[in-house]
């Protein structure tokens, strides 16, 4: 006897949420793109149990995608929910072969991490080091300095809290995807600044919020402040046409790399899963290479 198709579906996002323990952003990425497969299936082949899908109707749900103008990497994202989900019911006997093991990902152009120059990044800094003492110029000045020099995550910082900070050790711990833990070094001018903050936040909250960074209201921070705060600060520094917090973690990535850092030590500053992730940044590196042999070699 099948189980019903709402029923897989359920088991498996429960996985993911209760076992791999992914965010909320990405279970409404896997829920949207499971849906959209099974809505198709009810309508081009009626009701059918898992145990009975097959390669060739995988393939054309992802041919109408195709023509339908989704980009190779959206259908590559919904190729990787499928690909997931199968394995999950192939794991518990539910089916004994995954119809998604001869699906071939379309190739996507990857598209160069665009970050701050090191010249601009002196301006950036030295912008935040002479703003005012409000409390938002406060957030802004901290933003920036913990975006650039750990290269975290948007919701790692939103979710950083006081005891994470650790100053005598002189690092920072962050709570990664999956609840995955790492520690980044940070220097001591960043510590003293985050002690500064957090002993002006008990003078200014009476009952201060465990989070380290909080809103003029003592509140804990939320993305869009954070994002403005950002853009605000990368607006006066440079002219890049993208202005967000994770332009700040590539220019952490890029910058570490242009200097001669190991690419296996910044895969796991970043809390990239796999190395490949972190490849994209040895093309800054190469081409500072490039340069360097252009100038200084007498038959470049």
């Amino acid at each position: 006897m099948s189980i019903p198709q709402h029923a897989v579906t359920a088991s498996f996002l429960d996985y993911l949420k209760f076992e791999k323990r992914y965010s909320v952003h990405t279970l409404i990425s896997y829920e949207g793109d499971l849906r959209d497969f099974f809505d198709f299936m009810e309508i081009t082949y009626g009701p059918t149990p898992v145990e009975a899908i097959t390669y060739p109707m995988i393939r054309s749900w992802l041919a109408g995608l195709k023509e339908g103008g989704l980009s190779s990497k959206s259908i590559n994202r919904k190729i990787s929910s499928l690909k997931s989900f199968f394995k999950y019911h192939l794991k518990r006997g539910a089916i004994t072969s995954s119809p998604t093991a001869n699906i071939i990902s379309p190739k996507v152009k990857k598209r160069l991490p665009v970050f701050v120059k090191e010249s601009e990044t002196e301006v950036l800094m030295k912008t935040v080091s002479t703003v005012s003492e409000d409390w938002k110029s406060l957030n802004g000045k901290l933003i920036i300095l913990l975006f650039y020099s750990t290269g975290m995550r948007l919701s790692e910082l939103i979710g950083l809290k006081e005891n994470q900070v650790d100053a005598a050790r002189g690092h920072i711990k962050v709570l990664g995807k999956g609840s995955k833990e790492r520690i980044i070094p940070v220097s001591a001018d960043l510590l003293r600044d985050l002690a500064a903050y957090q002993q002006l936040k008990r003078k200014e909250f009476e009952n201060a919020t465990e989070y380290l960074l909080v809103t003029e209201k003592g509140k804990k921070l939320y993305p869009k402040y954070a994002y403005l705060l950002v853009r605000a600060h990368l607006e006066t520094a440079g002219t890049l046409d993208k202005k967000s917090p994770h332009v700040l973690r590539h220019t952490f990535a890029t910058h570490l790399m242009n200097n001669g850092a190991d690419l296996n030590a910044v895969k796991e500053l970043l809390g990239h899963s796999s190395l490949a992730a972190t490849q994209v940044y040895t093309h800054n590196t190469i081409d500072k290479l490039k340069d360097i042999h252009r100038k200084a070699h007498p038959k470049a």
